[in-house]
């Protein structure tokens, strides 16, 4: 796959300060140059570019309102976007009120301005790879903790936590509760696992309502169990006092006809590296994908350990539920 371009606006195509130039070159990077908003958008939009340094040097309006409209946009708006400005603080200010993620003066000294774009591009990184709505780390720093621990030969759980009827629920209570039941949802998960393992765990957020969180094998069937009965505790006050006092209301299913639903549960599958042997982080997310698929056919919340042998399967899964 052809890596994300660099972008060098300059509306009076002057070239580039030494100093960027530099910074590219020691990148191994060829920032392609652009000159009017219709380019950059153009071109943004095309691929998101690996990073857009400005230059507001001389022609200031023109770079502040191009990279007003790189950031007012939601796909081009995580793109770490540096620049240059002539002296004074007016024009400092002026380049962050524009949505610069970096802002260089010309008295900036020469080795800080490097640091300072290396540090813009590490904050855009962890932007981009945590989800929105819980800042909890998305996918790929997800599959890297995974990584790191068949790497280095411990023995942890990976764990996929899943709402039961959440669908149900963002229908009848609208999307803005059901977005708010998931991060309480998070902060229980965060909350017990960095409790209970404050140097092993780990938790992610994939999307929606799915998340992975990493724990010591020893410690999973704790973890597991308090995070069930918190959630299970805290769950009825999110719905009204008439649904929490009968357990369950009518809701449609696809067909359209009423049923009764339960109220949110939740299901947690886990699988172990201590009777399997993984190669790659995809294994053992796909295990415990299969682990929570499981557990949602279970009633109430739960957590289903995977007690199989690697490659001949061996003892029954493995079920604590409440």
């Amino acid at each position: 796959m052809a890596q994300s371009p660099a972008v060098y606006f300059a509306p009076d195509a002057a070239p580039l300060p030494e100093l960027a130039r530099d910074w590219f070159d020691a990148r191994g990077l060829t920032p392609v140059l652009c000159r009017t908003l219709d380019e950059l958008m153009a071109m943004a939009l095309r691929g998101r570019p690996l990073v857009v340094i400005f230059d507001a040097r001389t022609q200031a309006a023109a770079s502040c309102a191009a990279c007003v409209r790189l950031k007012n946009d939601s796909y081009t708006g995580v793109v770490p976007a540096g620049m240059f400005v002539s002296p004074g603080e007016a024009a400092l200010a002026q380049g962050f009120a524009a949505g610069a993620d970096e802002v260089l003066a010309p008295n900036t000294p020469d080795a800080e301005v490097a640091i300072r774009l290396d540090v813009m591009l590490r904050r855009a990184d962890r932007d981009v790879h945590v989800h929105p709505s819980t800042r909890l780390p998305g996918a790929p720093e997800i599959e890297a903790a995974i990584g790191i621990r068949l790497a280095a030969g411990e023995l942890f759980a990976a764990c996929y936590a899943d709402l039961d009827h959440f669908k149900e629920y963002n229908d009848r209570y609208s999307y803005f509760e059901g977005d708010r039941v998931i991060r309480i949802l998070a902060k229980i998960l965060h909350d017990v696992v960095r409790g209970l393992s404050p140097e092993g765990g780990f938790v992610g957020h994939i999307g929606g309502d799915d998340f992975i969180f990493l724990v010591p094998m020893l410690q999973a069937p704790e973890i597991c169990q308090e995070i069930v009965s918190i959630f299970d505790l805290l769950v009825p006050y999110q719905y009204s006092e008439q649904d929490r006092q009968a357990g369950y209301y009518f809701g449609k299913d696809r067909r359209g006809q009423l049923h009764r639903v339960p109220l949110m549960t939740v299901s947690i599958g886990v699988v172990t590296n201590e009777r399997r042997t993984f190669s790659h982080p995809a294994q053992v997310s796909e295990l415990a994908t299969e682990m929570k698929s499981y557990a949602k056919t279970l009633n109430g919340s739960v957590y289903v350990v995977d007690r199989r042998n690697d490659p001949i399967l061996g003892s029954p899964v493995g079920v604590s539920e409440r």
